[in-house]
């Protein structure tokens, strides 16, 4: 069974495709926990951090760069945070490698 990320990216499912790339996708998170809150998936399926190794590491510095543009494109740049959970332990709930961009907080108590 395909993952609902996968799903997402290849148009099976509904979602907001923000960003698309040959290797990358980003979308808002469902039950966002800040003002602006994305989720960077790639496109190659990747259970965790775990499934990376050398010949595929160089997705994770993709994710930092998507962040940064993401970060850019919604006016957060000046405060943000990532977040990747690597695995049930630490809170991943969905088993598809993927980073949480968060931010937005001082734009919503008008402190811009």
């Amino acid at each position: 069974m395909t993952c609902i990320f996968c799903q997402i990216l290849a148009r099976e499912l509904p979602g907001e495709i923000l960003y698309e790339d040959e290797d990358l996708g980003v979308i808002r998170d469902v039950n966002p926990e800040a003002p602006v809150h994305l989720l960077i998936i790639p496109k190659r399926h990747f259970d965790s951090m775990n499934s990376l190794d050398e010949k595929t590491a160089q997705i994770a510095a993709k994710m930092f760069l998507a962040a940064k543009k993401m970060a850019e494109a919604h006016g957060i740049q000046s405060g943000y945070k990532v977040l990747i959970n690597n695995g049930m332990g630490a809170g991943q709930q969905v088993r598809h490698l993927h980073m949480h961009l968060m931010g937005g907080w001082e734009r919503r108590q008008g402190r811009r």
